[in-house]
């Protein structure tokens, strides 16, 4: 687990912060959505985020831990009988790094960038976890974070009910986790369960699936004038989009089309807040760098502007190093680029002809 002290008042807060250090999370205990969190960078800036976080938490208690910002984060749910059975019904990765709220941040299912020795230690932490914590039934969403640099696997938070991430885990496999859930409660074991999609398998079989499912959060900052459009670990979005595809590029392609904000995609749509393409290339040059700046802040509006850095000449290293995303999804996104690229010389080409 990340290194962490529950506090409760100015002198506990001071002995956290010598133990632990900066950067540094400030978490309210029982509070929803990140209400009342946030980062600290300064000793200033930390005091008064523990001041604020314990007038939000109801018990006046906050979490302060050691700053994960820039690790991968993943999700997974998980099921338990009372015969002891436990199941994975899905894996969930962030597109966006740690350092961005759950609900705020781009997921994808299945996980794509876990390695089959990561995923099966986090399976295995996974079922100890609930064990451990003593859900006897039903489900929980257990949230790790990876050090991409070392490997270091950190447990972040488990939610030992049914919860944004289950909706979502639901939806993508096409397994009831409420209904599951309340049937388990009332003493039925997975075994015993029809499988809804299958009719002929039980529910103690763990899905699988062969397509891959993103969800994007919608956000309305317009409506709210004076709200900091940076997101972080408070929740700021009002909804989400789901779409399936056959890739991950599909499901992006799909879900950003489904935010009904007017965006027919990344781009190529006659709505850029930027016209890379007709620029020159010292003005690319020059734009690149503000890109590049522009993105190391997590907003609504980043997954456009990396499409912006990749018409400027930005390398999927250079993106890497800004927004801390993993680079398998950010060579997923240059290949969209790309691809609209060629159909743009084509579309010239037969205009020409």
């Amino acid at each position: 687990m990340a290194k962490g002290f529950f506090v409760r008042n100015e002198k506990e807060a001071r002995e956290a912060l010598e133990e632990i250090g900066l950067p540094i999370v400030i978490r309210p205990s029982f509070t929803l959505g990140g209400t009342g969190g946030g980062f600290a960078e300064t000793k200033s800036d930390y005091y008064e985020a523990v001041r604020r976080g314990l007038a939000e938490s109801p018990i006046s208690e906050v979490l302060v831990e050691e700053c994960l910002v820039g690790w991968k984060e993943f999700e997974l749910e998980v099921i338990r009988d009372l015969a002891d059975n436990v199941i994975i019904v899905c894996s969930i990765e962030n597109v966006d790094p740690m350092g961005v709220h759950t609900g705020d941040s781009i997921t994808v299912a299945p996980a794509q960038t876990l390695t089959d020795r990561q995923y099966q230690v986090l399976r295995d932490a996974s079922i100890r976890i609930i064990r451990e914590i003593g859900v006897e039934t039903g489900g929980s969403n257990i949230q790790f974070a990876i050090n991409p640099d070392d490997g270091r696997i950190v447990v972040i938070e488990m939610n030992p009910r049914v919860s944004r991430s289950s909706a979502l885990a639901s939806k993508a496999t096409g397994f009831p986790i409420a209904k599951v859930a309340a049937k388990l409660a009332v003493g039925y074991t997975l075994d015993e369960i029809l499988n809804d999609i299958t009719k002929s398998t039980p529910a103690s079989f763990e899905p699988v699936i062969d397509y891959c499912v993103v969800k994007i959060p919608r956000w309305d900052f317009e409506k709210f004038k004076n709200v900091d459009a940076r997101l972080g670990v408070q929740m700021k979005s009002v909804g989400e989009v789901m779409a399936f595809g056959r890739n991950f590029r599909e499901a992006l392609q799909k879900s950003l089309r489904g935010l009904e904000i007017g965006r027919a995609g990344l781009g190529a749509d006659g709505k850029d807040i930027m016209n890379v393409v007709d620029m020159t290339q010292q003005q690319k040059m020059f734009a690149k760098e503000d890109i590049l700046e522009k993105i190391k802040v997590p907003k609504a509006d980043r997954m456009f502007y990396l499409r912006y850095a990749f018409q400027a000449g930005a390398t999927v290293d250079e993106v890497h190093q800004s927004t801390k995303i993993d680079p398998w999804f950010l060579d997923n996104i240059r290949q969209i680029v790309e691809f609209e690229a060629e159909l743009r010389e084509l579309a010239a080409v037969e205009t020409s002809v």
